[in-house]
């Protein structure tokens, strides 16, 4: 006679609906990796694979999200290793046609501001360029051989016009002035070195310069340049007396006198063309 009380029996679980024989419930695959994963389990648990009519419900109706017919076996085929479909097919859109148009849009945008930029950058500079021409610098060229060889034919030099707005016209400097209408020549803009200021009396005497009866002292002359005899001149007030430092090819206040101080541009005071002979003035 056994001792052991009696066991009480348990309840039979009747078998889910669509399950397999075996009592074990299919794994759901819906999405790719639902499809991987189910083949894992069923590999390593022993489970039956699921197939196609496993994951369609009763009827045959196709739920797939993916496309009917072959679908799921391609999604099987890409998630153990295989070729995927075509970017677009079966519903599938990666949406790079949207991205690239807003990449372009950016893009154009970017290039009409960067444009826009530059066009003010170059207005502005030639803005600039005009006001400190007008106002306070500009360049001239050099286009005889008067001023040899302090300056050259062809050379630029840069005038500083508001030089004579804040300070009065000093000996020896080297200034841009206008021709006046009556005289002849070919060029508007005449460029000389001063010799005599206002009040001062200028002549040469056995070819030197003398100013107020003092010999004047020329390092800017080159050897064996001398000046014809003249004068004696008085130079007017508000004017200055000019001559080039070639004097023997020079067309200056020998010639045409004495200059008024109204006509005087500037003060040449580089040379900044060519760049092997950039030099003050």
């Amino acid at each position: 006679m056994s001792l052991d009380p009696p066991r009480p029996q348990l309840p039979v679980r009747e078998p889910a609906p669509g399950s397999q024989p075996n009592g074990r419930i299919p794994f759901p695959t819906t999405t790719r990796s639902s499809v991987y994963f189910g083949q894992k389990l069923a590999d390593d648990e022993g489970m039956d694979e699921p197939t196609t009519s496993d994951r369609r419900p009763p009827g045959g109706a196709n739920t797939d999200p993916f496309g009917p017919g072959d679908a799921d076996d391609a999604l099987f085929e890409t998630a153990m290793g295989g070729s995927a479909p075509p970017s677009g097919r079966d519903g599938f859109d990666d949406g790079d046609g949207d991205d690239d148009d807003d990449d372009d849009l950016e893009l154009r945008s970017d290039a009409t501001r960067n444009a826009l930029e530059w066009a003010v950058v170059l207005v502005g500079a030639v803005l600039v360029a005009l006001v400190l021409r007008a106002a306070l610098f500009q360049a001239f060229w050099i286009p005889s051989e008067s001023m040899e060889t302090t300056l050259l034919i062809n050379d630029r030099v840069l005038v500083n016009k508001l030089s004579y707005k804040l300070h009065d016209v000093h000996r020896g400097d080297v200034v841009v002035f206008v021709r006046r209408d009556d005289e002849p020549g070919e060029y508007r803009d005449l460029i000389k070195r001063v010799i005599g200021l206002p009040g001062d009396t200028v002549e040469s005497r056995d070819n030197v310069v003398y100013v107020n009866g003092a010999k004047m002292v020329e390092p800017y002359l080159d050897p064996g340049i001398t000046t014809s005899n003249f004068g004696p001149v008085v130079v007017p007030e508000d004017q200055v007396f000019v001559m080039g430092d070639n004097r023997n090819e020079s067309y200056d206040s020998r010639n045409f006198g004495t200059i008024e101080e109204d006509r005087i541009v500037g003060r040449a005071f580089v040379l900044f063309w060519p760049v092997n002979r950039v030099s003050w003035l």
